[in-house]
């Protein structure tokens, strides 16, 4: 691991920087020496870097969105060259190719955490080894030795020796149950970030070796994450867990307002967007209207959720129109009118009362 994050040295600086500027405003709160100030500072370095990664982000969805959609000639290559695994990978990357897709792009967020990642780990091991480095001098080395969290030295790891944990002024008893905990907790917050990704986001109605692969990453890349934690400093599991936290809630917002076409959180998403039709008899916002005006574009092209929506909307009598608003259904106005018509030709005159109806003469008798 200090060979890795030896590579990335050169970005430790502007990392220091970055931790030393949050440490002072957190450390005039909380105090200069707390592991609140520390670790605050840590948080907020991951809170910068992930909305400077909102672009990268956004390119991550389009091309995971761009993968699923391609899983269908994917499967038709994978069926049809079976037995020449080379042919095979040259109409996939034709593929990619003529449809511009990029399977890294979806790697893109975690490619550009690495060197930050990288540069914090350096910057906690020496202040573990009582190291200088970028702008974490003398005075503000002293302190971060000082810092702890629950107990535990934000340099300290979990398979330290008592005799360095007790150097950074704490008990090994401290430093691995909070260290366990924190990696319980990013290993189960990368579980859970991956299932609701699989069981919500992705189209069912596909079956392919890509699916596969995705559920088995579900479970590899938490024992993963369990396996390095135990060599990470308490401060990287601080950033580690940060940033696996910011990244389920970023989902979770994909999830809810840009849903995977055909995915099961496509299908919650229309029925909470029938219900607010229903409620206001119009499609309320800008987003929303795009998304009802896309499927209207699709036509006969519809996934099960979209026709069904479709459906359900003709069934209250309204029609989903090209700009993404809806109106009275004409069907279901000419029924109405129909059945209005209809009435008015069986409505019977209504019967006048008794004293008013006049009884014929009686024609007089012939002479």
């Amino acid at each position: 691991m200090d060979t890795i994050a030896s590579l990335f040295s050169f970005i430790t600086t502007p990392v220091s920087w970055i931790i030393v500027q949050f440490h002072s405003l957190y450390g005039a709160v909380f105090g200069p020496d707390s592991g609140w100030a520390w670790g605050l500072s840590i948080v907020s370095l991951v809170i910068l870097i992930r909305i400077c990664l909102i672009p990268l982000f956004v390119k991550q969805i389009k091309a995971t969105r761009g993968m699923q959609a391609l899983q269908p000639k994917m499967k038709v290559i994978q069926e049809r060259y079976k037995n020449d695994k080379q042919r095979q990978s040259e109409e996939m990357m034709k593929l990619y190719k003529e449809t511009g897709t990029n399977p890294l792009s979806s790697c893109l967020p975690i490619l550009a955490q690495s060197p930050f990642f990288f540069a914090l780990y350096s910057v906690l091991s020496s202040i573990a080894s009582g190291k200088e480095i970028g702008y974490i001098d003398g005075p503000l080395l002293a302190s971060a030795r000082q810092a702890h969290i629950f107990g535990a030295p934000l340099a300290a790891k979990f398979t330290d020796s008592a005799e360095k944990v007790a150097s950074l002024n704490a008990s090994i008893t401290d430093v691995r149950v909070v260290t366990a905990i924190m990696i319980i907790l990013m290993s189960l917050s990368q579980f859970y970030t991956q299932r609701q990704l699989m069981q919500k986001n992705v189209d069912l109605s596909v079956k392919t070796p890509f699916m596969q692969q995705q559920k088995m990453l579900m479970y590899i890349f938490p024992v993963i994450f369990a396996v390095m934690g135990i060599n990470f400093p308490v401060g990287v599991l601080v950033y580690w867990l940060t940033t696996n936290l910011w990244t389920m809630g970023q989902q979770m917002y994909v999830i809810n307002q840009n849903p995977t076409p055909g995915s099961k959180a496509q299908d919650q998403y229309l029925t909470r967007l029938l219900k607010s039709i229903g409620a206001h008899g119009d499609v309320k916002g800008r987003g929303k209207k795009k998304v009802v005006a896309a499927i209207v574009a699709k036509g006969p092209d519809r996934n099960d959720n979209e026709r069904k929506f479709i459906t359900a909307l003709t069934k209250q009598g309204l029609a989903a129109q090209a700009d993404g608003s809806v109106t009275k259904s004409s069907e279901a106005t000419a029924d109405a009118d129909a059945a209005s018509g209809g009435a008015a030709k069986r409505q019977q005159p209504k019967r006048q009362p008794k004293s008013k109806r006049q009884t014929p003469s009686k024609p007089s008798p012939k002479k």
